[in-house]
């Protein structure tokens, strides 16, 4: 038995990138259609290096809930690559290569600071998982949403036909008037036969 505890793990090569990454893990589902509505994901799945730090979907609650708006406003929001490019920083940063108090210039052309005092963060998110290697870069997991300077809430006009995709399809609101009036039509109809 103690042979085999002995004989180390290799590390095997990434075989997924950022993106694949992303869409594989369904805590990312909102990060990835905040990707597809800014047209990013094509630059993320470019050579890189890049290192992302990623919101969690439970990240991107908090953040509603601090602006009292909801995903699909979000997601309008004419500012929003400015806030996914926040989160990426050029070349490939591993978590060994960080130091307390270290700044780097992101993507958006805004800086992120770290604090590894206690436990890891970079702005005010704390950093959860590190490492995770993609075959273009790193993805580090972070608990809230990095918002820059230069980000602006806006007020956007949220018609139907402009909704991003979020999993409910826009006829949901009709659907479930239609599945009310139909068992109604039916309560009655079950009462005249009685």
């Amino acid at each position: 038995m103690l042979l085999v505890f002995s004989i180390p793990v290799f590390a095997t090569e990434p075989t997924d990138d950022i993106v694949d990454i992303a869409v594989g893990n369904p805590d990312f589902s909102i990060l990835v259609s905040a990707l597809q509505k800014a047209e990013l994901v094509e630059t993320l799945q470019g050579e890189g290096p890049f290192t992302v730090f990623a919101p969690t979907n439970d990240a991107f609650a908090k953040l509603l809930e601090a602006l009292d708006i909801t995903a699909e406003e979000l997601l309008a929001q004419p500012d929003l690559a400015k806030v996914l490019t926040y989160h990426v920083v050029a070349g490939k940063v591993m978590s060994g290569d960080l130091t307390d108090g270290l700044e780097a210039d992101t993507v958006n052309g805004g800086k992120v600071k770290f604090d590894l005092s206690g436990d890891p963060k970079v702005n005010d998110a704390n950093i959860t998982t590190v490492d995770i290697e993609a075959t273009n870069g790193v993805i580090h997991v972070i608990d809230t949403v990095l918002v820059p300077e230069n980000f602006t809430l806006q007020e956007v006009d949220m018609e139907e036909t402009e909704a991003p995709e979020t999993g409910i399809p826009a006829s949901f609101p009709f659907l479930l008037t239609a599945i009310g009036t139909a068992g109604a039509a039916m309560l009655v109809y079950k009462k005249k036969e009685a």
